[in-house]
């Protein structure tokens, strides 16, 4: 029998959250963001349900690929566009839509001789301190890449730093607007945060959004209540089932370090799940976690294989926890949720992190 953990990816809700950011952006065109291998989801898993998108956008050439392969034939962006010269060939093989951020990509525009005029998203950069040409500097950029023969249509572009925040885009809009001026061209500037929050204007919506998290049922302010808020349903859960249980007595520890010292007789369950799989090694004593339906909470240091979880609610509940008995550590199961964010808060990290970290060793199924 194998090993008793899996991760679910749950399609409807994949199509769900789309369908969420059309709502919350109904005049713009949608970039399904599908970079990390559509954030540890898998882009063949996630491909039937965000095919409804108007594009997809991602980092790595092969992935691109992968979906081309997958018969998608619609735009593909490549959102840190080329990593070197030869990479234009295979942008013109695969038709890929490509971000231009840095003048030495313009360079190799400008000496590339090929086959078809390359459509281009230039990006600004307008506070995030990454990548991008800054406002100053941005107009002689598009001046440079409009005068190119290999380049055709160019779209102006730019990612906001603190989207999630009140206020927090309008130095970045202005720094825009700024940098832009009257030049021609389609715009893209909003991430999840922004959609959800600034969707109905049209300035920040604009031509094309690029939501990311919010598809898969996170919340881009990482805090849980603003998932549901928004009306995003979770596409990933991460289940497993106990191992075995462990009474211990006042003054027992539990797991390496001895981090956790029981404060009087407890029942501890241990189950099939630990850092090896991606579960985040720095989650403390406290952490949610649900069995048979019950919410309780970690205790004790998470291991490789392993992690120990307080099973006393449970059987305050009226339940009889035993070996076998299902364990959810976050998504959804048949009897109750626990949003990714809760856990990836306690952890002092993101539930984009958690997603992205699940582990090849993870058996993955689709409902």
């Amino acid at each position: 029998m194998p090993r008793p953990i899996s991760a679910v990816i749950h399609t409807a809700a994949l199509a769900h959250n789309l369908a969420r950011v059309r709502q919350a952006a109904p005049a713009s065109k949608v970039w399904a963001v599908v970079k990390a291998n559509a954030y540890g989801h898998g882009i063949a898993r996630a491909y039937g349900a965000l095919r409804g998108a108007d594009g997809f956008a991602l980092l790595d050439l092969a992935e691109a690929e992968k979906l081309r392969a997958l018969g998608w034939v619609g735009p593909i962006l490549l959102l840190e566009g080329c990593f070197a010269a030869e990479d234009l060939a295979l942008c013109e093989r695969l038709n890929l839509w490509h971000v231009v951020h840095c003048r030495e990509q313009i360079d190799w525009l400008a000496v590339h001789r090929g086959s078809r005029a390359h459509r281009v998203f230039l990006k600004m950069n307008t506070g995030m301190n990454r990548v991008g040409f800054p406002p100053a500097a941005y107009g002689a950029a598009w001046q440079r890449l409009n005068a190119l023969p290999q380049v055709g249509e160019i779209t102006h572009m730019t990612h906001f730093a603190r989207a999630d925040e009140d206020g927090g885009i309008d130095e970045a809009m202005q720094r825009f607007a700024q940098g832009v001026g009257t030049l021609p061209g389609e715009r893209s500037l909003a991430n999840s945060a922004a959609v959800l929050r600034h969707g109905g204007d049209r300035r920040v919506a604009a031509d094309w959004v690029r939501p990311g998290i919010a598809l898969y049922g996170s919340s881009p302010t990482a805090l849980s209540p603003d998932a549901a808020h928004w009306g995003l349903q979770p596409a990933m859960s991460l289940r497993s089932e106990l191992i075995d249980v462990q009474h211990i007595a006042a003054g027992e520890r539990v797991g390496y370090g001895g981090l956790f010292t029981a404060p009087h007789a407890m029942r501890i369950g241990v189950v099939a799940c630990g850092y090896a799989d991606g579960y985040p090694r720095v989650a403390p004593t406290g952490t949610p976690v649900v069995v048979d339906g019950v919410r309780t909470r970690l205790v004790g240091r998470v291991s490789m294989d392993m992690l120990c979880v307080d099973l006393e609610p449970v059987f305050a509940a009226g339940g009889q926890p035993g070996v076998g008995s299902t364990v959810l550590l976050w998504g959804q199961d048949a009897q109750a949720e626990l949003p990714i964010d809760q856990v990836a808060t306690a952890a002092g990290t993101l539930g984009y992190e958690l997603m992205c970290a699940l582990a090849p060793r993870v058996p993955v199924r689709v409902e």
